[in-house]
């Protein structure tokens, strides 16, 4: 899921080289922890959190395959 979600990231934002992606296993299930730079927040978050809801999405859609319950937070 990491991947996933550093390649979504990198693909929208203007700085690719400051997406960092943490993965970590929690008794919830998978946390990914996406961080881009300060000026490329709005760009990943979207209108309205439109952006941040699709990868989310994409997300939850590939973790279901394994049974896995994975949770994106975007951090600043």
């Amino acid at each position: 899921m990491k991947d996933l979600v550093e390649v979504i990231a990198k693909s929208l934002v203007d700085y690719p080289d400051e997406v960092v992606v943490t993965e970590t296993e929690t008794e919830k299930g998978v946390l990914v922890e996406l961080r881009v730079a300060q000026s490329d927040m709005g760009k990943v978050i979207g209108k309205q959190g439109r952006i941040a809801k699709a990868i989310r999405s994409v997300v939850k859609a590939a973790a279901s395959k394994d049974d896995k319950k994975v949770i994106v937070e975007i951090m600043q």
